[in-house]
């Protein structure tokens, strides 16, 4: 993923957040059949949880690494799972959930990212990607959501 002129880190990640709200929001109507994409099965619920899980977890590695800490190591089961809970109907109340939930993680990377400076951005310490390019990278969540895609 690359940046444009007129794309900050923080908005790379509200902007994908966003984005997989939009899609979101026409999954209430969800007739039960997982989506396979690729060699994974995906639904409304796993979409969210990635997102969310993503972002937790490079929240955690930035908080880290800005602390002089390693970070921990990633001990999701990511997108090879399809949890029970995945396949629930996707309600008006678990959109609304949603919302709430990747609204306030996006928030929390946009405030974060917005008081890093360019340097800190780019030269980011630790051992990983920058930070630029970890917003950039976060991005690419919106995957989740297309692959469940809109259903309106």
């Amino acid at each position: 993923m690359t940046e444009t002129p007129q794309e900050t880190p923080a908005r790379a990640v509200t902007g994908m957040v966003e984005h997989v709200l939009e899609l979101a929001a026409t999954w209430t109507d969800w007739d039960g059949k997982p989506a396979h994409v690729d060699d994974r099965v995906y639904t409304p619920h796993k979409a969210i949880r990635r997102v969310a899980d993503h972002l937790v977890d490079h929240l955690a590695e930035l908080e880290a690494r800005l602390a002089g800490e390693e970070p921990l190591p990633d001990q999701w089961h990511a997108s090879a799972t399809t949890t029970d809970a995945d396949l629930a109907p996707f309600t008006q109340e678990d959109l609304d959930e949603a919302r709430s939930r990747l609204t306030r993680l996006a928030r929390i990377w946009a405030n974060r990212l917005d008081a890093l400076t360019d340097a800190q951005l780019d030269h980011s310490p630790g051992e990983g990607w920058s930070f630029r390019e970890l917003a950039l990278h976060l991005k690419g969540s919106a995957y989740y959501a297309d692959a469940v895609g809109d259903l309106s």
